[in-house]
């Protein structure tokens, strides 16, 4: 077993809450747990984010510095989404 220190915080009553009522249903034993569940979910989100970061946003702006002519205009890409919805409400009526 990890290493434990304790540490007080201070929440929201919504969220103390939300804390009881996963622990009262049975989907974490202890108050720490669901807090270490909420933190470590919070640094995964952190590092996927910043993954998308440098492989995909980087790349596609350092493309775009160099060959501008690449840009959509705003207009174009609302176009590009006004088709896409379109399409999608089609198949799904």
């Amino acid at each position: 077993m990890p290493k434990t220190s304790q540490l007080t915080v201070m929440l929201p009553e919504d969220l103390v809450a939300m804390v009881h009522r996963k622990v009262a249903s049975g989907e974490y034993a202890t108050e720490a747990e669901v807090i270490a569940d909420g933190l470590e979910a919070l640094e995964d989100d952190r590092r996927r984010f910043e993954s998308w970061l440098r492989e995909e946003v980087a790349p596609a702006l350092d493309a775009l510095k160099a060959d501008p002519s690449r840009a959509v205009s705003i207009d174009d890409v609302e176009a590009m989404l006004d088709e896409e919805y379109e399409r999608s409400v089609g198949k799904a009526g």
